[in-house]
């Protein structure tokens, strides 16, 4: 961690833990979260740890010379999974690329600062992180695909009684990152049902109309409903399954079934990776892998839930049963009570795998976040001109020579199956 960044994060509590606030751990979640954990330490601190990762000047880092193996870091979601895919299956060493193990990080805020000091030259990142990144601190950060569909959900806890999103009044509701369709899409349902998004300490006094946001790490989400420390989250899979099967929770509504089809975690590159010419061949070579890894997923999912599981090889800390189930458990008759499922006629899947980075879902996400509450400097936000960042956040030229050489992606629920494949309409119908 450079100096800059130490600055930050004692300024701001990160990693505070206080003894007498130790919250007891089921041991079911130990495998997830490496350790124990305490109250303050993931509801004080993560907050302004979230707001840091996304503001550390370009200048603070060093440029690395540049080495062709693929260097992955990744969160233990399903959104990894495509990364994670052309690696154990040999799709990158097909295309002539040599990868070595994946690095599991265990929260957002380390991994931004691990890509961002090179540590690693591939990752994952929610799709507003590359907008902050680069629109904030001049971080020459690109994406150039995503890397799945929906595959997020709220969760609250049985205890709570909430059945309907109304009920948030007066709740802590936890969020992976500022900067995350999760807190876009959560803030937009909040509001729509007369609800007021916030931010403010955990003790705070709430108004009659009022919920408030927490940033927590995904890993943390499960334990701490259990606890009750929070009463409801929206995060990626597996954790969302893992609320239901481990930690007394119940699926409110799952993302996708609210804006149909959504980015939620995009590839994300090193400029200089995507536009030196003469990285372009290894550029191609490593979007050929990852579109061949999401129509393997997609086609083979019970297996990869086992291989990627704990059961399997390991690189998520989950058992196959929990990875099924987020990677394959969609149906309506069980989820209407609440009714998580609304728009049935959509199609959706729980997750899916396709990598075209639509331009007006790019649109959509720098406008949304303009609506949404946030904290740290966000002045920026405001000067966000959705178009220009479409256009100059994106490279769209690896992705679509891959899937031209693909057309079994235009499968995927969240392709128009008629006209331009490439072009879409969103949908974003609470």
């Amino acid at each position: 961690m450079n100096d800059h960044m130490k600055k930050i994060y004692k300024q701001h509590g990160e990693g505070i833990q206080d003894p007498n606030l130790e919250m007891p751990v089921d041991p079911l979640f130990k495998d997830v979260l490496g350790s124990g954990v305490t109250r303050r330490s993931f509801l004080k601190s993560s907050v302004a740890a979230a707001a840091a990762a996304a503001t550390v000047p370009y200048s603070a880092y060093a440029k690395k010379k540049w080495d062709p193996v693929i260097k992955l870091g990744y969160i233990p979601i399903t959104d990894a999974a495509a990364l994670l895919t052309a690696h154990e299956m040999g799709f990158f060493k097909k295309q002539g690329i040599d990868s070595v193990k994946p690095t599991l990080i265990r929260g957002w805020s380390p991994l931004v600062e691990a890509f961002s000091s090179h540590r690693f030259n591939l990752t994952h990142l929610l799709a507003p992180i590359p907008v902050a990144m680069r629109y904030n601190t001049n971080f020459p950060v690109k994406v150039t695909a995503w890397d799945h569909t929906n595959g997020s959900a709220t969760v609250v806890g049985k205890h709570t009684g909430i059945t309907k999103v109304e009920h948030l009044a007066g709740k802590q509701f936890a969020v992976p990152y500022w900067y995350s369709n999760h807190n876009i899409i959560s803030q937009k349902m909040m509001r729509a049902a007369g609800i007021t998004p916030v931010i403010k300490p955990q003790d705070a006094k709430l108004g009659p109309k009022e919920c408030n946001i927490v940033v927590l790490p995904p890993p943390s989400m499960p334990p701490a409903l259990a606890a009750k420390s929070i009463d409801a989250y929206c995060v990626a899979e597996p954790f969302a399954a893992m609320g239901e099967v481990k930690a007394g929770g119940k699926i409110l509504r799952f993302t996708g079934d609210v804006w149909k089809g959504h980015p939620c975690c995009v590839v994300a590159m090193h400029e200089e990776d995507v536009m030196d010419p003469e990285r372009a061949e290894w550029a191609q070579g490593v979007h050929n892998a990852i579109i061949e890894a999401q129509i393997y997923i997609s086609e083979n999912r019970d297996e990869m839930a086992g291989i990627l599981s704990r059961d399997g090889k390991k690189y998520y800390p989950f058992p196959k049963k929990v990875v099924k189930r987020a990677m394959m458990y969609y149906d309506p008759a069980y989820y209407k009570n609440p009714h998580a499922i609304q728009h049935t006629e959509w199609g959706q899947d729980r997750i899916n795998f396709q990598a075209w980075p639509y331009p007006s879902a790019t649109k959509l996400n720098v406008q949304y976040l303009k609506d949404s509450v946030l904290t740290g400097d966000t002045a920026f936000v405001e000067k966000l001109d959705p178009e220009h960042v479409a256009k100059d956040l994106v490279n769209y030229d690896y992705v679509k020579k891959a899937l031209e050489a693909n057309p079994k992606w235009k499968n995927d629920s969240s392709v128009p199956q008629s006209g331009d494949p490439y072009t879409r309409e969103e949908l974003f119908v609470i």
